[in-house]
């Protein structure tokens, strides 16, 4: 307790959301509003055979059928989306390390296809790839365990875990796992996404409720909608809000029966891969221990890259892992692999074995994906007997640190934690989107640019990943880069005069009773 309330953490949770200037907000709807006013204007003309139409037509036979999109999705990929689509779907020809290649293409047709110049553009620098620990390698020496394995197993599996596709490599990573994370027990599958839309309905269903940050990621999402449990959505790493559904829920239960609710299960994510926060769960804990609800936690972005041993939030913490009812996390970032895990208890495990809709239907996983797997693991546990993974895990927080502070002190508005990988730089309006990445993809450095519908409509945003195997030469050569786009786009936007000190959010002011 700190001045009679509780406190969580032991150290400084720094986490700045600065709010968007007004003149910023005011010209961004006002570009997309130019924007889709000249859309219609130019319909009208391509409709009046005024203007060329220089999109894809559908057949005539088609034009009697229901249109398979919506009208304004139609409207928004012809007019919007296509002026800038050049910046998504980069080809690249190399392995996703601290660079890569880059294949050269270019558009006769305003971006609705695409021919290659037969050009490639080496050794871009990667800002993009979720490579945390830089375990997407191609060294000899991190390959001959993979290589081996794919001698001896071959590639694919061609089968389902309950089937023929359960082999012994799987029951290795699955103890591993369990090891690793503290826990009775660990089930392993082929797909990440679909370890979430696909495990979720089987942990509830009709009669249950789900309480779901707003800012889940679309697998959680669509696991939640699948399960056709009833669905409320809390703001984001707000405990406030959560709290008053949870209160909400016990005193009044289910809508017209007032039964009590079956289960109440909370969705949350380890670091939100939009935002850059780190979710905020030693209040999560209390609150799901003070009105017994259940607890699953999304590890994706969290596992590998948080925490003084890389074993994700509840190791930056310092909490028990068996106070988190599900934990699952996916092995396509950290370990520089494919696939996902649910690890807790024995008894859920079990029961996913049997009721898992991925463990049933969906073919398991690839062996060498799992040796890879094992290998990135054991490195980060030290069982190979180095330093190496300790040394990764502390290179990628320096990186981290380091990105944020020199973000921060040039200007830029900066969202999320400060010790979160994940580093979204506000640029807004979609004009400048497609502009930043261009430019900086000419100067050979390769980054993720998203907008409107994936981000709110005024909150466009780069989205840089930091890696272990970024040098300290590579990020002062991009902070060098983006500081002068700043300046000729205009995007040093914070009215922070070069501060590297965001705001602290405040203690919740909920009361825990002992």
């Amino acid at each position: 307790q700190q001045n009679g309330k509780p406190y969580f953490y032991k150290k400084p949770f720094v986490e700045s959301f600065e709010e968007t200037p007004m003149y910023v907000a005011i010209f961004t709807y006002l570009s997309y509003g130019i924007g889709t006013l000249f859309g219609y204007l130019r319909d009208f003309l391509r409709n009046h055979g005024i203007e060329k139409c220089h999109m894809a037509q559908e057949r005539k036979e088609q034009r009697d059928f229901v249109p398979l999109y919506q009208d304004f999705e139609n409207f928004f990929t012809r007019n919007l989306y296509m002026r800038i689509r050049d910046n998504w779907n980069q080809p690249i020809c190399s392995v996703p390390g601290p660079t890569f290649d880059v294949m050269e293409r270019v558009s006769d047709d305003y971006n609705w296809t695409f021919r290659f110049t037969g050009k490639i553009i080496s050794d871009v620098i990667n800002m993009g790839s979720y490579n945390y620990l830089g375990f997407a390698e191609k060294s000899h020496e991190s390959l001959i365990t993979i290589r081996n394995v794919i001698k001896k197993y071959g590639v694919g599996i061609c089968s389902s875990r309950q089937e023929m596709g359960n082999v012994d490599k799987h029951e290795e990573l699955e103890g591993l796992v369990a090891q690793f994370l503290g826990v009775e027990a660990a089930m392993v599958f082929g797909m990440g996404f679909a370890t979430n839309s696909m495990n979720i309905p089987a942990l509830v269903g009709k009669g249950c409720l789900i309480l779901s940050d707003e800012l889940n990621h679309t697998s959680i999402v669509l696991g939640a909608r699948l399960s056709r449990a009833t669905i409320w959505t809390f703001k984001h790493n707000n405990m406030q809000s959560l709290e008053k559904l949870l209160r909400e829920a016990v005193i009044y239960g289910q809508p017209r029966s007032r039964r009590a609710w079956k289960k109440i299960l909370i969705l949350v994510e380890g670091i939100y891969s939009m935002e850059g926060s780190i979710v905020r769960l030693p209040e999560i804990i209390a609150l799901k221990k003070k009105y017994k609800a259940y607890l699953y936690v999304d590890e994706a972005h969290s596992i590998g890259s948080v925490g003084p041993r890389g074993r994700g939030v509840m190791d930056y913490f310092g909490l028990d892992p068996c106070d988190v009812d599900v934990l699952m996390g996916t092995f396509a970032k950290s370990f520089g692999a494919a696939g996902g895990y649910i690890a807790g208890k024995k008894d859920l495990v079990d029961y996913l074995r049997v009721h898992s809709h991925s463990a049933v239907y969906a073919t398991s996983m690839s062996p060498p994906i799992a040796e890879q797997v094992i290998r990135s693991m054991k490195t980060i546990m030290g069982l190979d007997g180095t330093t190496n993974g300790t040394q990764r895990i502390q290179q990628l927080a320096q990186n981290t640190r380091y990105f944020r502070k020199k973000l921060n002190q040039m200007g830029f508005i900066i969202y999320g934690n400060e010790e979160s990988p994940v580093v979204p730089l506000l640029l807004y309006m979609p004009s400048k989107v497609a502009a930043f990445a261009r430019k900086l993809l000419k100067r050979k450095i390769g980054t993720v640019v998203v907008g409107f519908p994936a981000t709110p409509l005024i909150e466009a945003r780069a989205r840089f990943c930091m890696s272990s195997s970024h040098t300290q030469e590579m990020l002062d050569r991009v902070l060098k880069e983006i500081d002068e786009l700043g300046d000729i786009l205009s995007l040093k936007y914070s009215r922070h005069k070069k501060s590297a000190h965001p705001e602290l959010h405040r203690e919740t002011s909920f009361e825990l009773e002992d």
